[in-house]
């Protein structure tokens, strides 16, 4: 049974009822279970519906469970799908912005689709895959919202945009040896990606958190988002604030938009230690956080920004500081045998030390914590011993 096939079976009720049915089943048992299955289902159906089982189940992270397990995957479909939250929050800057319908170009299984139409946006959903196709158009329907969603197998290089309120597209940043860095790489590349938005009074394009940023377009505004401390992507706007740089933390929403400030000047280790979001860093905006707590930088290419005061921020993670050492294994195994740690978070930026290793080495043992923030002081390698302060931070 191939792929096309595979769905459409799925899609019938003897598929559906097959489903609900795996819901909650372990995959550590299929064989027993496809065994019980098939005596009375077709294998290839089983097959079609154990796969499918697995994918909800790891789709779940992503979309929720209420969703998840209504919704139809492909393999690449899962593994590159947008995260409901980051998808609800640039589909609602889009209403915002005015944005009654969408071209949503590179629209994979839908899951950002889905978003634009639970915002009240129509949606044509293009992609060149029948089977992603496909898939999208079942969860279209599977969520119901085929009202709002139109789904078009297509180059989307073929499709005329003219008359949508915006544009959004989502390039394939992988390939047969995985990740794709080079924007010129992606599928389609960014230039055409970059020339489809200028085609609509909007547009949104979805890239690569660690995209170079002498590589944005002058017009475009630059937003690099982070979910629960991970970053997920970075988005080009048109048609908003051209030059812009911003971080958007979720799931809280806040967002941090760049001034051109300066970089700040090194300075010692203070008293507290600020460890800025990943989408903080992403964005350059290490420097916003620094005045905003009005502190410095431990190492002139370490984004870690250290002040004497504890200062409430939703845009760092505050650590109070008890000790400065030289990076030295010995030292710190004595001084935390000393202090009765057992339970220890080890964190590193700008060391090559993995923090599996100092667990392994150092044996933690007893009824206290601490953090170890492995670093670099001045350019020389140091570790920092403190613990999670209270009031700022996510």
């Amino acid at each position: 049974m191939n792929d096309l096939a595979a769905l459409t079976a799925l899609l019938t009720p003897e598929g559906r009822t097959l489903l609900a049915a795996l819901r909650d089943y372990d995959p550590a048992r299929e064989l027993a279970v496809a065994s019980r299955l098939r005596r009375d289902h077709p294998a290839d159906l089983v097959t079609a519906a154990l796969g499918q089982a697995r994918l909800r189940q790891r789709a779940v992270a992503k979309f929720g469970a209420d969703d998840a397990y209504r919704m139809f995957f492909t393999a690449n479909g899962v593994e590159q799908s947008t995260r409901a939250s980051v998808g609800a929050h640039r589909a609602a800057r889009l209403r915002a912005l005015g944005v009654g319908s969408v071209a949503d170009l590179c629209s994979g299984i839908g899951g950002d689709a889905i978003a634009l139409a639970r915002a009240g946006i129509s949606v044509l959903a293009v992609d060149r895959d029948p089977v992603t196709a496909a898939t999208a158009r079942a969860n279209a329907e599977a969520l119901g919202l085929a009202d709002l969603i139109e789904v078009r197998c297509a180059d989307v290089t073929e499709i005329d945009t003219t008359g949508y309120d915006a544009v959004f597209v989502d390039p394939a940043r992988r390939g047969g040896r995985g990740r794709i860095f080079d924007p010129e790489a992606y599928s389609p590349p960014l230039s055409w990606a970059v020339r489809a938005a200028r085609t609509a009074p909007h547009a949104a394009l979805k890239i690569a958190p660690g995209i170079p940023h002498e590589t944005v377009p002058e017009e475009a505004e630059a937003e690099w988002i982070s979910d629960g401390g991970d970053v997920k992507e970075a988005v080009l706007w048109f048609g908003t604030e051209p030059g812009a740089r911003r971080a958007t933390l979720l799931p809280s929403g806040v967002s941090l938009t760049g001034r051109g400030l300066p970089d700040p000047e090194v300075r010692p280790v203070g008293r507290y230690l600020y460890e800025p979001d990943g989408a903080v860093i992403r964005a350059h905006l290490v420097a916003e956080v620094a005045a905003e707590v009005d502190g410095g930088l431990i190492d002139a290419t370490i984004a870690y920004v250290t002040a004497d005061a504890l200062v409430p921020t939703p845009y760092a993670a505050a650590y109070e500081i008890t000790d400065e050492l030289p990076f030295n294994l010995k030292k710190l195994k004595a001084l935390l045998r000393e202090r009765e740690v057992g339970t220890l978070t080890v964190k590193k930026r700008g060391s090559a030390v993995e923090p599996e290793e100092i667990r392994r080495k150092v044996k933690p043992k007893g009824p206290n914590a601490a953090t170890v923030l492995l670093t670099r002081v001045a350019g020389a390698p140091t570790m920092l011993i403190g613990r999670p302060a209270g009031g700022p931070g996510r």
